[in-house]
């Protein structure tokens, strides 16, 4: 195998944990909703799903949001609700942190544009990393594991696919990357992670 150089991150089950439950329950507790407007406002509408492939810009959608569940949403209360549901996955955290400083990270995530501005809250110090190179799919307009998703990735990063290692919790998108030349694994947990950095000589 070709040496890894840089090393590309899906963000939700691989950096850090996240529950829809967790998020809506701050979101319903901002607006005075019960759970059920938030959930179908937010996921049964497919507005979420729209916002992460790019179809909708940010202003649209929080004011999509906010008439759903009756409750104007700004920038950092959707960001406070993103914090909310997500918990820093702190043994895959150490692992990366280990590794050595020359690899450069990022993150490729099925996500729309505002994540970009969470993560940095989420991971903390974790994310300096990262700065830089965080693409989302809302920001791209195309979704993992489209394999022209990856190449888009790759382009805007200036990095060669024979020589990036991603890293994601589905394997649907595993495979979208390995179909352009991308190495790739498979983790969930800090456990499966150091177990793939192994394989790639890392750890």
């Amino acid at each position: 195998m070709t040496r890894i150089r840089q090393i590309l991150f899906d963000f939700d089950e691989v950096l850090a944990t996240y529950s829809h439950e967790r998020r809506i329950a701050n979101l319903a507790a901002f607006a005075g909703c019960e759970h059920e407007q938030v959930r179908a406002t937010l996921f049964t509408s497919g507005l979420e799903t729209e916002y992460d492939s790019g179809l909708l810009d940010t202003a649209t959608y929080l004011h999509r949001l906010g008439d759903g569940i009756g409750k104007v949403v700004d920038e950092e209360a959707w960001i406070a609700s993103r914090i909310a549901g997500s918990t820093a996955a702190a043994g895959v955290l150490a692992h990366i942190e280990a590794l050595d400083p020359s690899l450069v990270l990022g993150v490729l995530t099925n996500n729309g544009a505002l994540m970009a501005r969470a993560m940095p809250r989420i991971l903390g110090s974790a994310f300096a990393r990262l700065d830089g190179r965080v693409l989302c799919s809302g920001t791209l307009q195309m979704r993992k594991p489209d394999p022209a998703t990856f190449q888009r990735a790759l382009e805007l990063l200036g990095w060669d696919a024979a020589s990036t290692l991603f890293v994601d919790d589905r394997f649907a998108n595993v495979q979208g990357a390995r179909k352009i030349g991308m190495q790739a694994e498979t983790a969930t947990d800090a456990r499966s992670l150091r177990r793939a950095f192994k394989r790639h000589g890392l750890a």
